[in-house]
């Protein structure tokens, strides 16, 4: 069954400030939410909770299927996807670098190329396949390390602001990439941005940060 994500009480605090205020949402429909606010107000650290890397002060992150609570091991961790604003890759070509997620998955041989050929048409980097990936454009990084996430086929992809720093030629393919999401594979995607303008052209859901609590736009 499809899994969920419900953020419930999530307190969060560094150094005496506090970022994340009694955050509560809940995440249970396929689609694309989009999480905006000012720079500072929290988004990154939200995802971070949300996406088991980092602890809440309070509160808990909960995934569910089939109306039942999933532990937080590794095959959960397998499920969820973070990709951050700066995407580090390894010293050899584009296909290598999405295979390794494959790879210490034990997926075969014919099965992971199929997979990565199937995904890098879909991030426009096909004919980049070959190509070291230390050589990419940022924004090709930027569409690689999507590439690398959807290629393990997660069913919650975080996105932190895909497209900062990003020129506007990379931000448009990245934004259609992301708008094809859903039908690429039936996956949950939510991620952050600070411009509201791209909030507006991205979301299904719109939803809104502000001194440390989320909310419906």
């Amino acid at each position: 069954m499809k899994i969920g994500l419900a953020a419930s009480n999530i307190w969060k605090s560094y150094n005496g400030n506090q970022v994340l205020k009694n955050c509560s949402f809940s995440f249970n429909d396929d689609g694309v939410y989009v999480l905006t606010g000012s720079n500072g107000c929290g988004k990154s650290t939200f995802f971070r909770i949300c996406a088991l890397i980092e602890l809440p002060d309070r509160g808990d992150i909960s995934y569910f299927s089939d109306g039942e609570i999933m532990q937080k091991n590794l095959e959960l961790k397998r499920r969820i996807t973070l990709l951050l604003p700066k995407v580090g890759v390894f010293n050899t070509t584009v296909f290598k670098n999405i295979a390794y997620g494959l790879t210490i998955r034990g997926i075969k041989r014919a099965e992971s190329e199929e997979r990565i050929n199937k995904v890098l048409e879909f991030v426009q980097l096909g004919h980049k396949i070959n190509q070291n990936a230390l050589t990419l454009s940022s924004g090709e990084t930027q569409r690689l390390g999507i590439a690398r996430a959807l290629v393990i086929e997660p069913e919650i992809l975080f996105l932190d602001e895909p497209t900062a720093s990003i020129d506007q030629k990379n931000t448009e393919i990245i934004e259609d990439i992301i708008l094809k999401m859903k039908n690429y594979h039936k996956a949950t995607v939510i991620m952050t941005t600070h411009d509201m303008q791209q909030a507006r052209r991205l979301a299904g859901y719109l939803l809104v940060m502000n001194e440390g609590q989320i909310s419906a736009a």
